[in-house]
């Protein structure tokens, strides 16, 4: 009656590690639903790049403002006849 116990439970054992431990396993799962998670967050953040770059774009090729600016701010650009005067920005310390 022993070794009948021993081989029923050895018999459990090996049908239970594919279940656990086999190519398709719930470690495997697990792994693979951890994984996928972390792929959507990332697509998320590219999507909200990818839709401010596509605004970008848009106001760039429907009119000069947005070049304007650009060529402004970015550029240090100025106008013929324009003087530009920089404003320095409050720092929030106190000055000694």
């Amino acid at each position: 009656m022993r070794w009948l116990t021993v081989g029923l439970l050895a018999l459990v054992l090996l049908l239970q590690y594919p279940l656990w431990l086999g190519k398709g396993g719930w470690l495997k799962v697990w792994e693979y639903d951890r994984q996928l998670k972390h792929q959507k967050e990332e697509t998320r953040k590219l999507e909200i790049r990818n839709a401010g770059l596509d605004a970008e774009v848009r106001d760039l090729k429907q009119g000069y403002d947005a070049i304007e600016e650009r060529a402004r701010f970015e550029l240090g650009m100025v106008k013929q006849d324009e003087t530009f005067v920089p404003i320095p920005e409050r720092s929030l310390e106190k000055p000694p």
